[in-house]
Order: structure tokens, then C-alpha cells, then sequence
């Protein structure tokens, strides 16, 4: 077994669900606003096992359900703060409550636009608000790459990308290597 198939394995765990397709940018179901989850059955619990699942068949740090097709207001993640603690969970109709500091300039990426990334301004502290799978309120807090992995998550909930926050040359640049990748 490969270092990256024993992490993959230590991360995915025990989950069961089905990978789903990454939507890539250019997918209209990214641009658009996700609607809140308003029934709390298992077909949300399936989803959101599902994107665990896919998260980890990807790599990832976090998927947003539209990220898989699905335009609804959830979201799950397992990544690390600036303490090196790790988080792992979801959020469904998540509201970024608080999002402050100063903020820092580091590369991100994201799974719709695979091997890119970008420097990309966060803010190195966030507070998400909202409910798990069962409708039970959820308050989760995050510090650096865990902050930035819920702001990331909350954008795409409502329509955007990271790419979506960069300026100036950045911003030129990311643009042009996404012409390219279309072209």
C-alpha cells in the first residue's frame, strides 16, 4: 500500500456512500445559488456520505453538494487548522457567521478547477452556523487552512469559485490558465 493509499484509507475510515462526479467550472449548477435543505431524510444523509466518500476519492479538504450536481445548501470537510488539529463534518444550510482578521494570501485550490491554484486573500478565523443531517443546530469554528476550507465551501453554496475572490495580476493570470484549459 502506497503512503497515499494508507492516508486515503485513514482518512475515508469506515464511510460508506458513492463517489460522485466533481462538477468542473463551466457547469452552470456552480454559478448558481444553492437552495436550502428543507427535508431532513435519507436522502441527505445519503448525500452527504456520499460526498465524504467522494472528498476522499478526490483528495479533498471539502465539497460543497453542488460541487456533485446536487444545488443544495450543504457542505462537508476534513482538513486541519493552524494548530494542526483536524475537523471533520458537515454543515447543511450553512451561513458564514463571522469571517475577520487580517486577512492571509495562500494558495488554495479546488477539485471543479483540478490542478490549479492560485494565492488567494482569506481570512485566517470563521464561524459557520447551521444544522446536521438530523436539523440539529451546528456552530463550527475554524482557524487557518480550517477557516479558509469554510469560507471556500460557504462561496460555493452561493454560486462562486475562489477564483471569484482574487485581484489584480492574480486574478489575470488565473483567468488566462482557465481560457487555456477550455480551449
Amino acid at each position: 500500500m502506497s503512503k497515499k493509499t494508507a492516508a486515503h484509507a485513514d482518512r475515508r475510515g469506515r464511510r460508506r456512500g458513492t463517489p460522485r462526479p466533481i462538477r468542473l467550472l463551466g457547469d452552470p449548477v456552480l454559478r448558481t445559488a444553492c437552495d436550502p435543505v428543507t427535508r431532513f431524510d435519507e436522502s441527505l444523509e445519503r448525500l452527504v456520505d456520499d460526498m465524504f466518500i467522494t472528498m476522499y476519492d478526490e483528495d479533498g479538504a471539502g465539497v460543497a453538494a453542488n460541487q456533485v450536481g446536487v444545488p443544495l445548501r450543504a457542505f462537508v470537510y476534513d482538513c486541519k487548522d493552524d494548530r494542526d488539529r483536524r475537523h471533520v463534518g458537515h454543515v447543511v444550510n450553512p451561513v458564514l457567521v463571522a469571517a475577520d482578521g487580517e486577512p492571509l494570501v495562500e494558495r488554495e485550490g479546488c477539485l471543479s478547477l483540478p490542478g490549479m491554484n492560485f494565492p488567494t486573500p482569506r481570512f485566517p478565523h470563521a464561524v459557520v452556523e447551521g444544522v446536521d443531517v438530523k436539523g440539529r443546530p451546528v456552530r463550527v469554528e475554524g482557524t487557518g487552512y480550517f477557516a479558509r476550507c469554510l469560507q471556500h465551501e460557504c462561496g460555493h453554496l452561493d454560486g462562486e469559485v475562489y477564483v471569484d475572490v482574487l485581484s489584480g495580476d492574480t486574478r489575470r493570470e488565473a483567468m488566462r490558465a482557465i481560457r487555456a484549459l477550455n480551449r
